[in-house]
């Protein structure tokens, strides 16, 4: 069914999916978003609200306005077959539409004692990739250690939008059916995972998915561009437009002073200073966009915390006292 979008989202329109905050320029329904590729689907799933982009099966995790999504990444796994005596491998796809996999925030990771990891895309940008995995025993091994022996990690390239991971194995596990029986790999935040020994065979914990971030932005059009026609852009009151170093369109932040959706009439609102930040020692004044400190009579200085402060005025020894001429009659 296509999908409506909307320059600004009607008051109706549902900001919650499940515990996911879904802000505008996303939204859950037609009126509700600013342009398709910021469609989040919301579906009841075993009696739990998850949020999927567009119309995918990528879950949603986490929206940031900053120009991030985090979202549940697939994971590509390997596995001997006693049985056949030959490797079962399952391969993962992810396309992220028209947004970038972070190559910034993420790092390709494989796991295992026998393992090749490839991955390779052809939407926004054609590459390929990968790294090497192997161990003789476990106890080569070291928990935190991802440098190549039972785990190894690469980079992923600049402004690609989708994945295609791959595993392959020399010896079939052959040699390590016995600890290390499978091998995986996937896509994952940097931080989001931390090896253990225990990885290497323990298929549960390794095939649930993990976060990973991809980058979105407005249009396709740099700041300037943007703001020529005033009826599309997308930065409202009190905010400034920047471009982010991954690739086109641009992102829109709440001036200094001022905080919410920049992408909503009246979504940035000042920010009380005086509240949240606490800068003064003296007296505190919230003004529209600032704030500023004074002192009390009979003090000078910026009023600071980190700042002068305020202190007594000093009387300097050239201040003479007033003069009283008294006239005798």
């Amino acid at each position: 069914m296509a999908k409506t979008a909307a320059a600004q989202p009607q008051p109706s329109c549902q900001r919650w999916c499940g515990n996911l905050s879904v802000p505008y320029p996303f939204g859950t329904e037609n009126g509700c978003f600013m342009e398709s590729k910021f469609f989040i689907r919301c579906e009841n799933t075993n009696d739990t609200l998850k949020a999927f982009l567009q119309n995918g099966n990528v879950e949603v995790l986490n929206i940031d306005l900053d120009g991030q999504l985090r979202i549940r990444g697939p994971v590509a796994s390997g596995c001997y077959n006693f049985s056949t005596g030959l490797n079962v491998n399952i391969w993962s796809w992810l396309s992220s539409g028209q947004h970038k996999i972070s190559h910034t925030r993420n790092k390709l990771t494989a796991i295992g004692c026998d393992t090749f990891a490839l991955i390779r895309g052809s939407i926004g940008q054609s590459y390929a990739t990968g790294c090497l995995s192997s161990c003789n025993e476990i106890t080569d091994l070291s928990n935190g250690s991802c440098s190549g022996i039972g785990c190894c990690q690469s980079s992923i390239p600049r402004g690609v939008r989708d994945s295609n991971i791959t595993i392959t194995s020399q010896f079939n596990n052959f040699n390590i059916l016995s600890f290390s029986p499978c091998s995986y790999a996937f896509i994952a935040e940097e931080g989001a995972y931390n090896f253990t020994v225990s990885d290497v065979n323990n298929s549960n914990a390794m095939t649930r998915g993990f976060p990973m971030i991809l980058d979105w932005t407005i249009g396709n059009q740099n700041c300037s561009e943007a703001q020529k026609d005033p009826e599309s852009y997308a930065c409202k009151e009190n905010t400034i437009c920047h471009e982010p170093e991954f690739g086109d369109g641009y992102l829109c932040n709440c001036s200094e002073g001022f905080e919410g959706n920049p992408y909503v009439f009246n979504g940035c609102e000042d920010t009380d200073e005086c509240e949240t930040l606490k800068p003064c020692n003296s007296t505190c004044h919230n003004t529209f966009g600032s704030f500023y400190c004074s002192c009390p009579k009979g003090y000078d200085g910026d009023g600071l915390r980190n700042g002068t402060g305020c202190s007594p005025k000093v009387k300097h020894q050239n201040d003479k006292a007033p003069i009283v001429q008294i006239a005798v009659g």
